[in-house]
């Protein structure tokens, strides 16, 4: 490997070529904190060094594994010490903004809050919204095909890419930087990227897609009676919000209450008492109008059942006091210590059944255990959060068999929006049928017959 690191080096320079400390002390991933065990990191400047480097790794046949901003859950990022790690963070520039047109070219390096930034300067919105906005690299949202808390109004990050600039295993460059909402000229290649997590090819720009800023964003938070109430809310507010409806948040009480109550960390606008808490978030371009539209809204919901009780943020401060109940991951971490997170889709009827009877196979096979749930409900997907008092990797596999199983039954997904990586390639029949796993493993031999690019991630290696 040395002698390919000094020809690496030649193409980014030797301070771009990290090597023993400076490669330990960085972490894989947010979560656990694990050291990175990478022979090497390398980060080139742009896309001509990256397709330098693969075409150096493709005549070694050298393994890489790309990171972006390392805020992945799945274990995406993981290298071993034979892998080469190829760090994006240097290619990070907004390269251009089209407010006619409504696009914004980007290096895939750039952290998806300075891509936001960037597009409220222009008067223009980046729908893709996350609590992980300040770290999370748009080359990684793509990679993961990442969702967040507006799916509901503008979709996955799917729906905010017209265009991408690819690096493939040999080094070529795929450079399709459409501009265009409407380009119908043969097959749509970005598709085969978006959501591959880097192991079909290394994303490096990306065209995205823009939208009007509203400059209303009204925020409330209410409490339900009874999952009814939850759904109801939702079709009422789709319906009464006549489109407005920018997002649909719901966190059970188990979440609510650890956050609040339980815990202290947040004060707690509603009393914890109630079953299911709602964010819902109406966007607009008149205060006024969106803001009595929301109040008749919800005073009307009120008046038909679907809630108990609601407050409507009153500013800035509130607003954000509302969403730090929803997107305190820390607090969850540190009062439930060691856990096991989920983030799974399925049907959104057969959503209280599922988490009842999730919590009551947990509490049977470990009567301390409990369970948190909240997600963007919305559009159907479920964090859930699992604390049996260890994180073994025998009690690992038993907590996903009970929370996998029962997504089989219902046609769910054992991934909603952060992937497969490594921690959920055995369960991905779960989701997919034989047929599906076998084309992908035909893409992939295509694109990297040599597997090269994050190997072993998504799906088990060949025999």
């Amino acid at each position: 490997m040395q002698a390919l690191l000094t020809d690496i080096a030649t193409v980014v320079g030797s301070g771009n070529v990290l090597t023993g400390d400076d490669v330990t002390q960085r972490r894989v991933d947010w979560m656990s904190g694990a050291s990175c065990h990478a022979g090497a990191i390398v980060r080139p400047g742009n896309t001509d060094e990256l397709a330098a480097v693969m075409r150096l790794c493709h005549a070694a046949r050298q393994p890489v594994v790309t990171h972006g901003g390392l805020t992945g859950l799945v274990h995406g990022g993981e290298a071993a010490p034979d892998e080469l790690v190829i760090s994006l963070e240097r290619m990070n520039a907004i390269e251009s903004v089209d407010p006619i047109g409504s696009t914004l070219t980007v290096q895939a390096g750039t952290p998806l809050q300075k891509v936001q930034e960037i597009a409220a300067e222009h008067d223009l919105l980046f729908a893709l919204d996350l609590g992980a906005r300040g770290s999370c690299t748009i080359g990684g949202n793509i990679a993961t095909n990442a969702g967040g808390v507006r799916v509901i109004r503008y979709g996955m990050m799917r729906q905010q890419v017209l265009g991408l600039e690819v690096v493939l295993a040999d080094g070529s460059v795929v450079s399709s930087l459409n501009r265009m909402l409407k380009n119908n000229a043969g097959y749509d290649l970005k598709q085969l990227f978006i959501g591959s997590e880097g192991t079909l090819g290394i994303v490096t720009r990306a065209v995205l897609r823009l939208h009007p800023r509203m400059s209303s964003e009204r925020t409330a938070l209410v409490a339900c009676p009874d999952f009814a109430g939850v759904s109801g809310l939702l079709a009422h507010l789709g319906r009464e919000l006549s489109g407005s409806l920018g997002t649909f948040e719901v966190m059970w009480r188990n979440h609510y209450a650890l956050l609040t109550e339980e815990s202290g960390r947040n004060t707690p606008p509603l009393s914890p008492r109630w079953p299911y808490y709602a964010i819902v978030e109406s966007l607009g371009n008149d205060d006024a109008a969106n803001t009595a539209q929301l109040s008749a809204a919800l005073e009307s919901a009120l008046e038909a059942g679907l809630i108990e009780d609601a407050v409507l943020a009153q500013s800035d401060t509130q607003r954000q006091g509302i969403w730090n109940i929803r997107e305190d991951i820390e607090g969850l971490i540190q009062h439930l210590a060691p856990l096991f997170t989920f983030d799974v889709s399925l049907p959104i009827p057969d959503m209280p059944g599922y988490a009842a009877e999730l919590e009551r196979a947990v509490q049977q096979r470990w009567p301390q255990g409990r369970i948190v749930v909240f997600g963007h409900l919305g559009d159907g997907n479920l964090h859930v959060s699992v604390s049996v008092g260890d994180d073994e990797p025998a009690t690992r596999r038993t907590v996903e068999r009970i929370v996998y199983e029962q997504l089989a039954e219902l046609g769910g997904s054992v991934s909603a929006e952060h992937g497969i990586g490594l921690e959920k390639r055995e369960y991905l029949a779960l989701s997919r049928t034989p047929e599906e796993i076998a084309l992908m493993h035909t893409l992939k031999r295509a694109l990297d017959p040599l597997n090269l690019l994050n190997r072993h991630k998504v799906l088990a290696q060949e025999e």
